[in-house]
């Protein structure tokens, strides 16, 4: 092979290599809003509104904070039968069964009728972090 064979394909590799390694450019706000208007459009659905976030009382803090890190893995989704926050219809009973009812299968475990609850939510959490992520979640379904 010749040497300005090699030095063609040598410049060609290396510029390929180059052009790999370019960030591509960031869009601007504006660019990504309208994109999304764009989307939204065509899919024919409402437009997305930004819902800002729920405060919550200085009371429920830390059962927010519990809440958040463990109860709303499933509590959130509704897995394994556990109920969401807020839905008040899924909640009743088992309010009506009472706090301690609550605390007890919040700490302990529960597998029967309303789904499965594994004991501490699957995690390491105090009393007192149980007790307060239940009244967190009762507070948003009563």
């Amino acid at each position: 092979m010749s040497v300005a064979k090699t030095v063609a394909i040598f410049l060609t590799c290396a510029v390929a290599l180059a052009a790999c390694g370019k960030p591509e450019p960031v869009a601007s706000p504006a660019v990504v809003q309208s994109a999304s208007a764009a989307r939204v459009a065509f899919a024919g659905a409402p437009p997305v509104v930004p819902v800002p976030a729920t405060p919550v009382a200085p009371e429920q803090v830390a059962g927010k904070l519990v809440f958040d890190k463990t109860c709303g893995l499933c509590h959130g989704a509704g897995t394994g039968g556990s109920p969401r926050p807020g839905d008040k219809a899924n909640w009743a009973p088992r309010i009506a069964q009472g706090m301690d009812v609550l605390y007890e299968h919040a700490r302990v475990g529960y597998n029967g009728a309303y789904g499965y609850m594994p004991a501490r939510g699957g995690a390491s959490a105090t009393d007192s972090e149980i007790k307060a992520g239940v009244d967190y979640m009762v507070s948003l379904s009563r």
